[in-house]
């Protein structure tokens, strides 16, 4: 039987709404008079509506994630943050698949579930600007990603170049010279735009140059489409001494075909992904790798929603996320005597 206001304050001897106003963290009950109630919860085992208390504030206690690929490691490891930081204030998140497709992110965009949902965190592959200056719906929206909108919303994202730069700048100190890059996109996408931007930077800031000749493009960033990249760069006949890899997929499969031609890793050539994703951190060579602060992100994320829904929110801006380079054995190598993951 479901345990109800009027159950407690029966219990604990009060009234409906002073039960109403611990359960609800008011700050003027007394601290004796919160723990008499809170005893009546515990004791009774109450829990609260969660749905009817955001819908008395004409909420629905909803949030939308609208995501490009669930099945990338990176992305799932996101929306676990995105759905923890939420439930940190009562917030359930619903998933959207977009697949990257601009249809999609048309239909998610503009508002299809707005009936249902409080606010939108977008992370868009395809839109453009012109198409949220065409929004005609007012449910609050934070964009995630490096696609760079002059839009009036809150957008999350780190510092690609920057952060490329880091990737190169570790590979360049260890004494690699022939840096490659798999995973430039063929077509748009500002992403690995910036990621090859920063990589091109920092080799030429080291007095080294950016063999385009180095450089990979690709359809997709999976594990095949790093190991396809790899491949071709190596059937080129001109071999780098370090790869930098789009995302960890990518670094991962560019790995396994460096095996299968007999390359040991990083004592021929170094290896860096990006993502820093658990799969990483396991695989038979550790895989060093930039990694953005993905529980970072999903709070500042929803936070930006929930201001925006309170009206508690300064002018929309760009939010930048932090990132750290965690360095293991693609580069660095297998300390003599030690085994196990990464950090």
């Amino acid at each position: 039987m479901r345990v109800s206001l009027k159950d407690v304050a029966a219990h604990a001897g009060v009234s409906i709404k002073t039960v109403s106003n611990v359960v609800n963290n008011y700050q003027h009950v007394t601290p004796a008079m919160r723990e008499r109630v809170q005893r009546s919860i515990d004791a009774l085992g109450y829990r609260p509506n969660l749905a009817a208390r955001h819908l008395r504030k004409g909420r629905t206690g909803i949030i939308a994630l609208a995501l490009p690929e669930l099945g990338n490691p990176y992305f799932a490891e996101l929306a676990a943050a995105v759905i923890d930081s939420a439930a940190e204030h009562d917030y359930i998140v619903l998933l959207d698949h977009t697949g990257g497709r601009r249809e999609q992110e048309m239909l998610v965009s503009q508002g299809f579930r707005a009936r249902v949902i409080d606010g939108l965190i977008l992370s868009p592959i395809e839109l453009e600007a012109k198409d949220f200056r065409d929004r005609a719906e007012h449910v609050p929206l934070v964009l995630l990603g490096e696609r760079d909108y002059d839009l009036p919303y809150d957008h999350i994202a780190i510092d690609n170049v920057a952060a490329a730069r880091a990737a190169v700048s570790h590979l360049v100190s260890l004494g690699r010279r022939k840096v490659a890059f798999i995973g430039a996109r063929r077509g748009r996408s500002q992403p690995a735009q910036l990621r090859v931007q920063g990589w091109r930077e920092e080799l030429t800031a080291a007095g080294l140059p950016s063999d385009e000749g180095l450089v990979a493009a690709t359809d997709g960033w999976g594990h095949a489409d790093g190991a396809a990249a790899m491949a071709h760069i190596l059937d080129g006949g001109e071999r780098p001494d370090a790869v930098f890899a789009y995302n960890d997929p990518m670094a991962i499969g560019a790995m396994r075909v460096l095996h299968e031609r007999g390359l040991r890793v990083p004592e021929d050539i170094a290896v860096v992904g990006f993502d820093d994703v658990l799969e990483g951190r396991f695989s038979a060579v550790t895989l060093t790798s930039v990694s953005p602060d993905k529980a970072a992100i999903g709070r500042l994320a929803v936070e930006s929603v929930l201001a925006r829904l309170h009206d508690a929110a300064p002018e929309p801006h760009r939010i930048w996320a932090d990132y750290r380079l965690v360095e293991r054995e693609s580069t660095l190598g297998r300390p003599s005597g030690t085994g196990g993951a990464g950090a």
